[in-house]
């Protein structure tokens, strides 16, 4: 998919998390919605971190999907630093399961609020539908097709068990 304008910018701490962040470009790929994706992290690369939270609205980044592991600041800087909605995906950790991650992503102060979704993939999923279905009450090419792929989801769900 030749990325022309993309709406969405999925963002990660380091190149592990794409492990967890590939679901979301995938279901983004189902949606036909343009996205890119950079690694920025928030403890090695603050000065990247800083210049891209800075200029993607700029760039028309509509909505910033950071997934981060551990200590999970990524998605929080990020939005401390732009108006752009931020949803963070934590990714699974080894010491803590992803609950360290959740929990630094939940947690955040009145005024820099970061949208969470589930730990790991599915997590990851569903922040590609989230971020879908906000822009799609503006975009309506993005509404029917969130539409669609919602209704192919519920007709894949069987009345009977085989």
């Amino acid at each position: 998919m030749k990325i022309s304008n993309p709406k969405i910018s999925i963002v990660m701490g380091s190149q592990s998390d794409w492990l967890t962040l590939k679901n979301t470009s995938t279901v983004l790929k189902e949606l036909k919605i343009s996205h890119e994706k950079k690694i920025v992290s928030a403890h090695r690369t603050p000065k990247r971190l800083y210049e891209y939270a800075e200029q993607a609205y700029d760039k028309g980044i509509k909505i910033i999907i950071a997934g981060a592991g551990g200590a999970a600041h990524l998605p929080g800087m990020i939005a401390a630093i732009t108006h752009i909605p931020v949803i963070g995906v934590p990714i699974e950790s080894k010491t803590l399961k992803g609950l360290d991650s959740l929990l630094s992503i939940a947690q955040m102060p009145f005024g820099v609020p970061v949208g969470a979704v589930a730990i790991g993939e599915n997590g990851a999923k569903n922040a590609a539908l989230y971020a879908a279905s906000i822009i799609s009450n503006y975009d309506s090419k993005i509404e029917n097709q969130l539409i669609k792929w919602r209704l192919a989801q519920t007709k894949k769900v069987k009345k009977t068990p085989k």
